[in-house]
């Protein structure tokens, strides 16, 4: 007697159930997670399936039943947040997990994307909630590696962000752990089928003006028909990467450590390293401070000529909030308020600014960026590719009108009325020692765009407020 025959499109449903399991997922946090299972367990659970299955089998778990809880960020971005809300607490009660729904309001911050801004806010909500011991756990899969990895390459990432989602990183004082790194998301949605779960999708995971959903809808599956292990061996390749960044960790422990000065460095040292190791170094001493990593010509500037300029200059780098300053030989990082708070002005000493457009130039006082404009006052021809910022010393003048007289900076500003709190705060751009613009008030003639300029703009200046 033949056994009955299985229909030829549920094999691949039933291999991807096997792939993740109760007992699968058990055994990667006794992998993970120190101390498991005794350790208090708190799942960011979103109501979409990957978090659904998580959560649920975690539920499922018994011998000894985990101490589980769940958190839900509603962000407010989408108008059926608030249903989601309500999806997510009536799974919480049938799984009988305790469940805490985060109202959080998305700030808007310049220079940031809103998916960057969400996931901030997010991630700081999360950390906040956490009880002490307690550990988060994500529902970040193996498809979401090869996403990952895929993005990064795009946007030219180093060894670190090639190695792309970690399993376990350091989260406010406990742990984020990513037990399902190792599962496909076909996997997951396999598991949640049979056990008869239901989830939300997220509308916004259909606009493929997103880089991440662009990947997912035309990229991923051209790369799984190509190669139908892309994302366990990219998975692999991030993990090598990691691997190598720990590495590279440890050689810049060291080099920061041999020119440390309390929290600061010394420039001394670093000049005595080659160059892959000073920005390597550097690297390290920014990110074990906890701040937003330099992009990488920020971080070529500070190696470079920040360590190389003259000792009276004291000049600085500045990003996103951090702010990276050289007194005499001395390095000292600082972020937030005391970086804004380092000076009144736009900038304290000369910075050199290799200016690109649309690329906006970060101060502690605002944003600079030279902007194309078919209509624009500003020839881009003849702009030198490297201009200075300086602070006001007192004495400028430059030439606003074509053909008219030089005019002190002093007098324009009190004609403008421009308040005097504005004033300090305002960069003076220099094409050598020629001053060209005020922020973006005024322009020299000598830049100004004419009749025959082919390549017009202007600059922008956004204060920080």
């Amino acid at each position: 007697m033949s056994s009955p025959k299985t229909p030829p499109e549920a094999a691949p449903a039933r291999r991807a159930r096997a792939a993740f399991s109760p007992a699968w997922l058990r055994a990667r946090l006794a992998e993970l997670v120190p101390q498991f299972p005794q350790v208090p367990l708190c799942v960011a659970f979103s109501g979409g399936g990957d978090s659904t299955a998580l959560l649920a089998a975690l539920a499922r778990l018994s011998r000894p039943r985990l101490r589980l809880r769940a958190l839900h960020v509603d962000h407010h971005l989408q108008s059926a947040s608030g249903e989601w809300a309500a999806h997510c607490r009536s799974v919480a009660r049938a799984l009988r997990v305790p469940l805490e729904v985060l109202d959080v309001r998305v700030r808007r911050t310049r220079g940031e994307s809103p998916e960057a801004r969400a996931r901030n806010a997010r991630y700081a909500a999360l950390a906040a909630a956490l009880a002490p011991g307690e550990v988060l756990l994500t529902a970040h899969h193996q498809d979401d590696q090869l996403e990952t990895l895929l993005l990064q390459l795009m946007r030219g990432a180093g060894v670190a962000g090639l190695a792309a989602i970690a399993p376990v990183a350091p989260l406010a004082r406990s742990l984020l752990v990513r037990p399902l790194l190792g599962a496909s998301a076909q996997a997951l949605r396999a598991w949640l089928t049979a056990e008869g779960l239901s989830w939300v999708e997220d509308p916004s995971n259909q606009d493929e003006r997103l880089d991440r959903n662009f990947l997912r809808a035309r990229i991923v599956p051209l790369l799984r028909e190509r190669w139908p292990s892309a994302a366990l061996t990219v998975a692999r390749s991030a993990s090598h990467a990691a691997e190598a960044q720990r590495l590279l960790d440890e050689l810049g422990a060291a080099d920061a450590a041999r020119a440390a000065i309390g929290a600061a460095l010394s420039a001394k040292v670093l000049r005595t390293l080659p160059a892959q190791r000073r920005r390597n170094a550097l690297r390290y001493w920014i990110a074990a401070r906890g701040v937003q990593p330099p992009p990488t010509r920020r971080l070529q500037e500070i190696a470079g000529p920040l360590l190389a300029a003259r000792p009276d200059t004291r000049p600085f780098v500045a990003w996103a909030g951090v702010r990276v300053a050289r007194e005499a030989d001395v390095l000292r990082l600082a972020s937030g308020a005391a970086a804004r708070s380092a000076t009144g002005m736009a900038v304290s000493a000369t910075v050199r600014w290799h200016w690109r457009e649309d690329e906006p130039l970060v101060l502690p006082a605002g944003t600079l960026t030279v902007r194309r404009d078919a209509r624009g006052p500003l020839d881009l021809a003849v702009l030198p590719p490297e201009l200075m910022l300086r602070a006001r010393s007192g004495g400028e003048r430059l030439r606003p009108l074509a053909g008219g007289v030089r005019r002190s900076l002093k007098g324009l500003l009190q004609e403008a009325r421009v308040p005097r709190e504005e004033r300090a705060r305002m960069p003076l751009i220099y094409a050598g020692e020629q001053l060209v613009a005020v922020a973006d008030r005024w322009l020299d003639a000598s830049v100004q765009a004419g009749r025959g300029s082919t390549r017009r703009g202007r600059i922008l200046w956004r204060l920080e407020r």
